[in-house]
This record gives C-alpha cells, structure tokens and sequence, in this order.
C-alpha cells in the first residue's frame, strides 16, 4: 500500500509541476513531464514507463493541463482567436497524422525526432525579440498561411511524441510570427488544447495510454494549470521568455544526453 501511494503521489506532483509551469507559460507541459516521467519513477524504484507509454499519458494530460489555462486566460484581450484559428485546424490535423503513424516507429525514432524538435525550439527562444510586447493587443497582425503551414509540420513532429507541440509554437510565434508575449502564451494554450484532440484521440485508438497513472495527472493539472496561468500574468514578459529559453534549452540537453 504505501508502494501504492508513493507511486501516486509522484505521478501527481510530476503532473503537478509541469501544469503549473504549462499555465504559466503557455506550454502543454509535456517538454517537462516527458523527461520526468521517463526518468523519476525508476529513480525512486517504482516501474519504468516505455517511450510508447509516457508519449499517451502525457497526450492526455495536456488536454486537460491546457483546458484549465485557457479558462484562467478567458478574460483581458489575450486569446487571438484569428490566430488560433488558422494554427489551431492546422496543427490539429498535423498532430493526428503524428498521433497515429507514431505506432509504426521504435521507441529510438521516437526520442530522436522529440529531440530535433527541442533542439530548434531552443534555438528559436535565443534569437532577441524587440518590441513585441509595445504593440497593442488589438492591433496585432499576422501572416496567416505562414501560420498555419509552419504549425502544420510542428503538428505532425509533435503528434509523434505526444507532445502538443506548444514548446515549437511558442518561438514561433514571438520569433517568426512576431506576437506579443502574453498574447502567444494565452493564445498558444488554446492551440495546444486544439492539438491535443489529435494527439490524445490517436494516442486512445492505438491502445497507447495507460489510464491509472493519466487519470492521477488529469487531477494534478485541473488545479495547477490555472494557478500558473494567474502567475503568469503577474511577471514580466522579459522573465518569461527567458524562463521559457532555458527551460526548453534543458530539455533538448537531456533528450540528446540520452539519445548520444
């Protein structure tokens, strides 16, 4: 029993953790959970999860993580709903294609393209981003089939590793699409929660998900996710960024650490 709860209480405050930061950042949370999941349960002498098997709870888990932050972002101008649109649809239908080829490639293949991903992604966060944040909400402007063709391919990577893909969408929105900081963060939410229909639907019908350890998540990201979301809007934009830079730069140094 107490083998029991000590595996329970671990799954939550993993799951805990990465929604907090998920709300706060506007990621799904994955790109922290992933690691965790794979490395601290046999650290602390519980089972090991497969690749196959973290890629479907964190599918799941970031559905309910990005719910519970777009609910906190609902308010304030923040959620640019042209932009989730046209990113949205098109990394929905990306991430399913991902989802469900992703039964046909080894566990290596999986952590190998997951790796890739992190990688541009950090590389993105390190490009400067000047004046993003002084141009008013309402008259933010895009390019939208930039948009929706680069969050296409950021869909279909991410529907391979169960990821939604926001730790990819997130720098493009500030580097390449140029969109405010707490509009790419609020709006990034809802594009994940998109995203993740795909991946978790894929993830489902593959009989990739195992639900015990998904459920105690689901719980965990419920509560922190908003929490992070409401200390996220308190802390300067710059912090943010950099928070994010170096949170996804870690991330891809792991992956590799353990791929070489």
């Amino acid at each position: 029993m107490a083998v029991e709860f000590g595996f329970i209480l671990t799954i939550f405050l993993i799951g805990f953790i990465g929604s907090f930061i998920s709300g706060m950042l506007g990621i799904g949370g994955s790109i922290i959970k992933y690691p965790m999941l794979l490395y601290i349960p046999p650290a602390l002498g519980f089972a090991a999860f497969t690749a196959h098997e973290v890629s479907g709870i964190s599918a799941v888990q970031v559905f309910f993580a990005t719910i519970g932050g777009v609910w906190a972002y609902r308010k304030g101008g923040y959620l640019n709903k042209s932009l989730i649109a046209y990113m949205g649809i098109s990394i929905l239908i990306g991430s399913f294609i991902g989802g469900y080829g992703s039964k046909m490639m080894s566990e290596g293949g999986i952590n190998f393209i997951y790796g890739i991903l992190a990688l541009i992604a950090a590389v993105m966060m390190f490009i400067p981003k000047k004046g993003i944040d002084e141009i008013p909400l309402e008259q933010v402007t895009f390019n939208k089939w930039l948009a929706a063709s680069l969050s296409l391919v950021v869909g279909v990577g991410a529907g391979i590793v169960g990821a939604a893909g926001a730790f990819l969408l997130v720098p493009i929105m500030l580097v390449v699409l140029k969109i405010p900081t707490r509009m790419t963060i609020a709006s990034s939410l809802a594009i994940t929660l998109i995203s993740s229909i795909g991946a978790t639907v894929g993830k489902i019908t593959t009989g990739q998900v195992d639900y015990f350890p998904a459920g105690i998540m689901v719980i965990a990201s419920l509560i922190a996710s908003p929490f992070g979301a409401i200390v996220g809007k308190k802390i300067n934009t710059k912090v943010l960024q950099v928070i994010l830079a170096v949170l996804i730069l870690a991330t891809a140094m792991n992956i590799w650490i353990d791929i070489l």
